[in-house]
């Protein structure tokens, strides 16, 4: 598995490069987003780690230009844990986001997780599911809302089709990171909000089918 180490700090890269060959990996390295983008577009990654906070371009500016050719998982990290950048990242596309400091063994297990998550999302499930004005197309992860294709990251079709193949069944916050995202240790329950809030918000009046329980998590209810 080949990755590609985006930061302009030298330091963190070798950090991370020294983790990463450590578990395995082959390593690339870019000092900030234009160079990302430009090494993104060459070669094919499995992953990506990219800083948020770097000159020429940022990296969520690097996320969206990379965003335009190639789906490779990204995980942003960032020294600023706020909901709205989170909530930014994760809207162009992102896979997950790491606050600075961070422990590299915990970056290690979620690139494990992103790359796992990401292989095994993408295996065909023949299935179409309709639910009144809601279309669901698990072969082709597609959802359309009374017949427009809703616009959506892969991680809220990813939260939607398991909560669709669990419908009717209580989630908790905790199952669905370690379903969803891949790890039940390294998750926060502010990542699985945010990804509903989200969630509802594309799927428009079908978010009544996305049952809240209290202090618990969740239901798809249909």
């Amino acid at each position: 598995m080949k990755i590609l180490i985006v930061d302009d700090e030298a330091n963190i890269r070798r950090v991370v490069r020294e983790y990463a060959e450590f578990e395995g990996y082959e390593t690339d390295e870019a000092g900030d987003g234009m160079e990302a983008v430009t090494k993104a577009k060459a070669a094919d990654y499995d992953v990506i780690i990219m800083d948020i906070m770097m000159p020429r371009l940022d990296g969520y500016s690097a996320c969206k230009e990379i965003r335009k050719t190639k789906n490779t998982p990204i995980i942003m990290l960032s020294a600023r844990g706020e909901e709205y950048d989170k909530l930014f990242g994760f809207e162009l596309g992102i896979d997950d986001y790491v606050v600075k400091p961070f422990s590299p063994k915990e970056l290690m297990a979620r690139i494990k997780a992103v790359s796992t998550r990401r292989s095994t999302a993408q295996q065909p499930m023949p299935e179409r599911i309709t639910f009144e004005g809601l279309e669901i197309d698990m072969a082709g992860r597609e959802v359309y809302v009374n017949g427009q294709k809703a616009n959506m990251t892969p991680k809220e079709y990813d939260l939607l089709f398991y909560l669709v193949k669990n419908r009717n069944i209580a989630l908790t916050r905790d199952k669905l990171l370690e379903e969803v995202w891949g790890y039940d240790f390294f998750g926060d329950d502010r990542t699985v909000d945010t990804h509903i809030k989200m969630l509802r918000n594309s799927l428009g009046e079908y978010r009544k089918f996305i049952v809240t329980l209290r202090g618990m998590g969740y239901k798809f209810e249909a």
